[in-house]
């Protein structure tokens, strides 16, 4: 008996050890769960810099998942909501707000990412670049892109309709309308080709900037009030209405992304909106294309009475990291952030996509990629698409507002009142 008991007791004292140990092994092996949207040319160095720094600290194992853009929003947010947020994720501006806000996402590691604190970040971004993603003086991502979407012209189609693409390419949304009338081919009401179509339903991008040329807003300077300028957005929604299957047939959400259809060549559609990386994109898709120099960037087109020049907002997607992650790994993911954006000149220069630093963004690099100089014109004419607690939410009326128009054939008039009293609502609720 007394044999057993002295076992008892030695076990006992060896326990609390071997269980230490154990909790010591566990923290000093850290996953990182990196999600974020599909790009393939980016994934190409995004792969390799994770393997880098794999390789340089052995006790750290990263599981990359991407995604489409729109099913990666679906996916973080049912993730978060479950509180099985991955480890790091990037989102747009105002995707990114609301998390910010609602404090699930960590702040910046300054030192980890080489800064001093959070005044010497943001002085090394363009200005306004990190205002999504700050807080209480706190600054909560990394933007590895900034942009804003210009107008892609493949000249072939242009060529094929007869069209001279140097000089009858559309410089205003009624022009836009002429050109695709005479771009676009049907087959009864199917459309086999289009001249142009929408961003669906990338509203705050385009949709917004449309209105605010027109002289509306989406807010009211002191924010008080929402959707305003009656008679600009009833004649954007109209002008959407006309656009649609019930109206001039030129284009529907319910169509391929005319984006990815335009890297193909393949005579289906003759213009798009994008971003300075849809050059690489048609250069990986198709080189023989992008070599042929048969495609061009204009500016984003204006109304011809517009009282305000303003193009497509811009926007960042930012790295974030989950603030539920331990202390270990919070710190480990923003040094896995810092060396991949170390090398931001290979993000432009093999994914064009431009981290949107003082330094990049005035480099010769940027200066001599090709059109760059209508994306930093379109930039000087934009400004930040709106962010805020509601931002996500804003969006998918915004949604709602042109499918009624172009697919229900709700009036403008109407489609106008019931945004208007649904985003008031969300603002007076704040």
């Amino acid at each position: 008996m007394k044999k057993i008991i002295l076992t008892i007791l030695a076990i006992m004292m060896i326990a609390p050890t071997f269980i230490f140990a154990q909790g010591e092994k566990e923290e000093e092996n850290v996953t990182i769960e990196f999600w974020t949207h599909e790009d393939a040319n980016r994934q190409a160095i995004e792969d390799q810099y994770i393997a880098d720094f794999v390789a340089a600290n052995p006790d750290v194992t990263v599981n990359a998942t991407r995604q489409s853009s729109k099913k990666m929003i679906e996916l973080v947010q049912t993730a978060f909501a479950a509180n099985e947020g991955p480890t790091i994720f990037n989102l747009e501006s105002h995707n990114a707000n609301p998390f910010v806000l609602a404090q699930r996402v960590a702040p910046v590691n300054y030192k980890a990412l080489g800064y001093k604190d959070a005044a010497d970040l943001k002085a090394h971004y363009i200005d306004g670049m990190l205002d999504p993603v700050t807080y209480n003086g706190e600054i909560y991502g990394i933007p590895f892109e900034g942009l804003s979407w210009c107008l892609y012209i493949n000249k072939n189609v242009f060529k094929d309709a007869g069209l001279n693409p140097d000089t009858d390419y559309p410089k205003t949304w009624e022009e836009m309308v002429t050109v695709s009338e005479k771009l676009v081919k049907r087959n009864g009401n199917i459309i086999e080709r289009r001249g142009f179509d929408f961003r669906y339903p990338y509203y705050l991008e385009v949709l917004v900037p449309m209105v605010e040329q027109l002289g509306g807003d989406l807010f009211s300077a002191d924010g008080k009030e929402a959707i305003v300028g009656e008679e600009a957005w009833v004649k954007v929604l109209d002008y959407m209405q006309q656009w649609g299957p019930n109206g001039l047939n030129l284009g529907s959400p319910t169509y391929t992304n005319a984006r990815k259809l335009f890297n193909s060549n393949n005579n289906d559609i003759a213009m798009c909106l994008s971003g300075l990386y849809q050059e690489a994109r048609i250069k990986y898709d198709n080189p023989d294309f992008y070599n042929s120099g048969e495609w061009m960037v204009v500016p984003f087109p204006t109304f011809e009475n517009a009282v305000r020049d303003v193009s497509a907002s811009f926007y960042g997607q930012f790295y974030m990291v989950n603030a539920d992650a331990s202390k270990k790994t919070q710190d480990k993911a923003w040094e896995l952030i810092g060396s991949m954006l170390s090398n931001e000149k290979a993000y432009l220069t093999e994914v064009n996509l431009i981290p949107p630093t003082k330094t990049l963004m005035s480099s010769e690099e940027f200066v001599n990629m090709p059109y760059a100089d209508v994306f930093i014109g379109d930039i000087d004419r934009a400004h930040h698409l709106y962010f805020g607690k509601n931002s996500t939410e804003i969006q998918s009326l915004l949604s709602t507002a042109v499918s009624n128009v172009m697919l229900q054939d709700v009036s403008p008039e109407q489609a106008y009142q019931n945004l208007k009293a649904s985003v008031q609502e969300l603002i007076d609720e704040e």
